[in-house]
């Protein structure tokens, strides 16, 4: 049963009016259209047609597009729907989530790094202003997975940490602060990210905390973010097996189900025993995780069956819309939990007033431009990256580095840049070199293969011709990868650091907290956990000794081996 006057929706009684009467005036197929929430893209008029022709949907994901794009898509969205629309983006480092010109406040471990809750709110709120301006009104984020694996390789620096209890207050902060900006917080990726090496995109992965673990760790996060008001929980591909067996006893391993189809997840974990009232929805149910256990036709209509109340993304439009309308006629969905979904969506829409808003109701560019990107935001992400570089290890006498002191550098850049949306990485590692020069060092980048016999390079070359070397790794967490290991140069690890005892090394880690596993000697190694432009900034200050190190680090950076502590 949904309290619609309890936690997270607090409607009145003329909400919950609007809630029932336009809940029971749908017809069938305009109720399965509301369970969906799509990946817009780009927003082209061409899809948006292919979309309102078959559906008219519940809510939408925007991508990060430039700002008059953005503003320009919200009104046409409104234009074409006959509700209001859930718009949402993945707002986990700031207004660059849904728009170009966003602030790039900082990842979430960056923010854990302050070790201040205060930059958590400021999170929160830089997302949630700079997301409303253009039209949002529900966020995925944020981030509340526990990074205890090093190896995992989706986590990482997405998350608070590894400290349940840090990852539990920072959460709750950007919660309560997001929401005060009328954009609804989704907390995820429940049950819970981070425990498994592999990637729920490729598979169903697992979280293997037993129950009393998981109420400790896990639980005991969601349950403060539950109890602080989020409104959303996206359920993931990944399996929790020490629940799924106390909650059904009588399920063997092959039947248990992740989070997005697990009835006794869903319902007895999340809904009666953290009392969650608020809307579930799954992740990317194109997610192999998502489409591993069953087919696609049964797993479609069974997701909302089983507790789900949206649907995101879709493999084929036409296709998925038509599973779930035949789940309905074939009986895996019943038309009382489909209500039900409907109902919590748009209760999720009259919490937010959308209902309230004037049909004539558009957004400001103009006024979109003011919040934006605005100079405060910027002053408070230069101070989050100034508070969060962490200085792991130390050689002695190294830093601060000057071209007085180390004229000649050796610089090894170790970058892996592309991908999309979420996880598009910028090439960093020139501009980096670029303000070393402007500094006055004199710059080689690494290009010498190491050979053998007598062709082979010397090692004077090396140690004679070069004052201090700098590796620079901007090697970033993204979907549908296995590892953040580096990958070192053929033949025989040419670029690997072999001249540590030689000559003075750094190692700076600009994305990737745990790079130590791969270079477990080196003896000065700095983690900036983001390479956005201002960590670059604080990053400078701190080399060329301008600043102190401020860094707290959320994570085990030794990666538990006792080699990595070693100078």
């Amino acid at each position: 049963m949904i309290d619609l006057r309890g936690k997270p929706f607090y409607l009145s009684d003329d909400d919950i009016a609007w809630v029932e009467k336009t809940r029971d005036g749908m017809s069938l197929n305009e109720k399965i259209g509301q369970l969906f929430c799509l990946n817009l893209k780009d927003g082209k008029s061409e899809f948006l047609d292919e979309v309102y022709e078959v559906m008219q949907p519940g809510g939408c994901m925007f991508r990060a597009m430039p700002l008059a794009a953005a503003v320009h898509l919200t009104n046409e969205l409104n234009r074409r729907s006959k509700l209001p629309l859930l718009i949402s983006a993945n707002l986990e480092k700031g207004g660059a989530g849904i728009v170009t010109e966003g602030t790039v406040y900082g990842s979430e471990m960056e923010v854990a790094a302050t070790d201040d809750v205060e930059f958590a709110r400021r999170l929160g709120e830089v997302c949630g202003a700079e997301g409303a301006a253009v039209g949002a009104n529900w966020t995925f984020s944020p981030v509340i997975d526990i990074d205890a694996n090093f190896r995992n390789p989706i986590t990482n620096t997405r998350t608070f940490g590894s400290d349940p209890e840090r990852v539990k207050k920072m959460s709750v902060a950007y919660v309560e602060e997001i929401q005060k900006h009328g954009v609804a917080a989704t907390i995820k990726h429940f049950p819970g990210d981070g425990r498994d090496e592999r990637d729920q995109h490729l598979l169903t992965s697992v979280n293997d905390c037993t129950c009393e673990e998981w109420d400790a760790t896990y639980g005991a996060v969601y349950q403060a973010c539950i109890d602080a008001g989020a409104k959303a929980v996206m359920a993931a591909q990944i399996m929790l097996p020490a629940y799924s067996k106390k909650l059904r006893p009588e399920l063997r391993d092959e039947e248990i189900l992740p989070g997005s189809l697990s009835e006794e997840l869903l319902n007895d974990l999340l809904r009666k025993k953290l009392g969650f009232n608020g809307l579930i929805v799954t992740d990317d149910s194109v997610m192999v995780g998502f489409m591993a256990p069953m087919p696609r036709s049964t797993a479609v209509p069974l997701s909302i069956a089983n507790g789900v109340d949206m649907f995101l993304f879709v493999k084929n439009l036409k296709e998925d819309y038509q599973y779930m309308l035949d789940g309905v006629k074939n009986g895996i969905l019943c038309v009382e939990r489909l209500d039900e979904a409907v109902t919590r969506i748009l209760a999720l829409k009259a919490s937010q007033g959308l209902h309230r808003r004037p049909p004539e109701h558009r957004v400001s560019l103009e006024e979109a431009e003011k919040t934006v990107g605005c100079e405060r935001f910027v002053s408070w992400a230069r101070e989050c990256a100034d508070r969060s570089v962490t200085l792991v290890k130390e050689e002695p006498g190294v830093l601060p580095i000057s071209p007085e002191k180390y004229k000649r550098v050796l610089f090894c850049s170790l970058e892996e840049t592309g991908g999309s949306g979420l996880y598009t990485v910028k090439s960093v590692c020139g501009d980096v070199i670029a303000r070393l020069e402007h500094e006055g060092f004199l710059v080689t980048p690494f290009t010498e293969k190491i050979g053998e016999g007598d062709h082979a390079p010397t090692c004077a070359s090396i140690t004679e011709n070069f004052d201090l070397i700098i590796y620079c790794a901007n090697i970033a967490t993204k979907s549908n990868q296995t590892t953040v290991r580096i990958e070192w140069a053929q033949p025989r690890g040419a670029n690997c650091p072999r001249f540590i005892s030689s000559v003075p090394t750094i190692f700076i880690s600009l994305e990737n907290p745990y790079h130590l596993i791969d270079v477990p000697r080196v003896r000065t190694f700095i983690n900036t956990y983001s390479s956005n432009p201002y960590a670059v900034d604080a990053l400078m200050e701190k080399l060329l000794g301008r600043s102190p190190f401020r860094g707290i680090s959320p994570v085990d950076p030794f990666c538990g081996k006792w080699d990595t502590r070693l100078s």
